[in-house]
């Protein structure tokens, strides 16, 4: 469920940005340096923890097929997104291209993803 999750995280993210710039891909110095970002500051730790809510509702709303609750969940995801900052929206982007549960980069990332994940569970 978990991987769902992110995954649907970075679907959901980067769909708008997809349309705008194709970025080269994303590694993993690129997701240590967003990890630290957002860990060492308390208000985008608590912004990072509420995407990931809005992440769920999002996913829940998808499976009623409540399309007008996505795309209003989907705008205020937007929205926090581009409150952690440039890095964490190119690194969401970047992530496009990237299989996160059978490429090895991706795997890679979002095991250190995960150290985010743990600080939304305290």
């Amino acid at each position: 469920m978990k991987r769902k999750l992110i995954v649907a995280i970075f679907l959901l993210a980067t769909e708008p940005v997809c349309a705008q710039a194709q970025n080269p891909r994303v590694t993993k110095g690129d997701a240590q340096k967003v990890v630290a970002s957002i860990s060492g500051d308390k208000v985008k730790t608590q912004t990072y923890c509420d995407i990931r809510k809005l992440s769920e509702q999002i996913d829940q709303a998808y499976q009623k097929n409540d399309n007008k609750m996505v795309d209003e969940l989907s705008e205020k995801l937007d929205t926090l997104e581009k409150t952690l900052g440039p890095e964490y929206v190119a690194l969401i982007d970047g992530l496009q291209d990237i299989d996160p549960e059978n490429d090895k980069l991706g795997v890679e990332i979002m095991s250190i993803l995960g150290a985010l994940d743990r600080l939304c569970t305290r």
